[in-house]
């Protein structure tokens, strides 16, 4: 194969990774990691290479999301002229714990070295994501969702990661309880990650404010989209119910068909037209009563009696909209709902047919740190102290114990995960995880 063939085989190899990812040639590579891997590449270049194998890990229970950094380091690999050897401990979509090496790589140490920081950055933050996607859709799985993300999102290659986590999240939601789990997504770059063509969605606050009236807002859109399914915000002017009322009235046949739907994103500074703290407790106990019988925290009756897009205005709204004899318009909700508020609208039972959201992106970014450690070195088992759980322990695998109740019990020594990581994992998995020997969890 000539210079200019091979070149256009990698080119080529090249379009199947992330298109908005960083690091896609060397000269990039080198200006995003961080100096002393450069450095301890032409160190290595100096002194000789040698082969080592890498653990890839999370400080917290989450979701393998890996894809896009296997394909990365494979099309890497391929432009450098070289191999990397990748064993997938969890593939994508299954549970893993805390301190559990979700990969190891094997290949020469001069051409993976300058590679861990981006590496790690395609790793972690998809894997979290895609932990609180399959959450929310496992909290309520006759729900469908649309992932909105993108306009929260630090830049191209972020859009992409989320977007792709949100897809593996509900497929392991979809695989798990049959839940109908993300149908779509808001942008056209990432559609093909939930198997659209394109981005979803219709209107936003500010084609509203240019028409000067929900109505008129529906009316233009329909006019410019008419075969599209109309979906109408209705909170710009405060008066929820009354716009959702009058935009039923106008669009009567689409109402009849199924083909409308009201969005709710009331803000959470106030309360759904036709609200307060007493008339939203009055709703939820005529439709779901259990929901505020019991203890409840406070975030948990915030998102159902408070301001915005609480359990009550979505009740409250579906009353209004049945009562006036528009049973088949959808209702879509949007406006925080993260996994939290998402298990709190499961409690009430709210009769949400779409939800869009973002929320998923992780909250707390310290979260989203991926490691990676070196635990050989030419086949020689060598990692630095308090790191020995990445360490592969055939022996023990054959003497029958559960390896990953080894590392998480070595991680958990080693200060990851902890009381609160595990009972996070507990509450998300459940007994998903199968069984291994003597009743232990193994690999989920």
């Amino acid at each position: 194969m000539s210079e200019r063939d091979d070149k256009s085989a990698v080119k080529a190899a090249d379009e199947g990774v992330g298109a908005a990812l960083t690091g896609r040639d060397d000269a990039e590579v080198r200006r995003w990691t961080d100096a002393y891997f450069n450095r301890t590449k032409t160190t290595i270049e100096a002194f000789g290479d040698c082969q080592v194998t890498y653990a890839v890990f999370m400080r917290r229970p989450v979701v393998s999301a890996p894809r896009l950094a296997i394909d990365w380091l494979h099309a890497m690999a391929r432009r450098r002229g070289t191999e990397f050897e990748i064993e997938l401990n969890y593939a994508e979509g299954r549970w893993v714990g805390a301190g559990e090496p979700i990969l190891y790589i094997t290949g020469s140490f001069r051409h993976l070295v300058d590679l861990e920081t981006l590496l790690l950055q395609k790793i972690g933050p998809a894997s979290v994501a895609a932990y609180n996607a399959f959450t929310m859709c496992q909290e309520l799985p006759r729900v469908s969702f649309l992932a909105m993300d993108a306009r929260h999102c630090a830049g191209a290659e972020m859009a992409e990661l989320m977007a792709y986590a949100a897809s593996v999240g509900s497929g392991r939601a979809k695989r798990k309880s049959g839940a109908v789990g993300f149908i779509g997504n808001a942008t056209d770059a990432t559609a093909h990650y939930f198997g659209q063509k394109a981005g979803l969605g219709t209107m936003p606050h500010a084609l509203i404010g240019y028409a000067k009236s929900t109505v008129r807002a529906a009316e233009m859109f329909h006019e410019a989209h008419p075969d599209a399914n109309l979906v109408v915000l209705v909170d710009y002017f405060g008066q929820e119910i009354t716009d959702s009322l009058a935009v039923c009235d106008r669009f009567r046949d689409l109402a009849h068909d199924g083909k409308l739907s009201i969005r709710l994103d009331t803000p959470g500074g106030r309360f759904c037209e036709g609200l307060d703290p007493a008339a939203s407790y009055a709703v939820l106990d005529r439709n779901a009563p259990r929901a505020i019988r019991g203890y409840r925290t406070e975030n948990e009756l915030r998102h159902l009696i408070g301001p915005g897009v609480s359990a009550a205005a979505i009740w409250h709204l579906r009353e209004k909209l049945d009562a006036a004899g528009f049973p088949s318009v959808k209702i879509v909700v949007s406006s925080g709902f993260n996994p939290e508020k998402c298990k709190t609208m499961a409690l009430a039972d709210a009769p949400i047919d779409v939800i869009g959201s973002g929320s998923y992106l992780p909250d707390r970014w310290s979260e989203t740190y991926a490691t990676a450690d070196i635990v050989a070195y030419d086949g020689e088992a060598r990692v630095k102290v308090g790191r020995e759980f990445l360490l592969r322990r055939p022996q023990e695998d054959e003497a029958g114990i559960d390896p990953s109740e080894r590392r998480a019990r070595a991680a958990i020594g080693a200060g990851y995960g902890g009381a609160a990581a595990g009972a996070v994992g507990a509450a998300a998995v459940g007994s998903d995880a199968p069984q291994g020997p003597g009743g232990r969890r193994g690999h989920g």
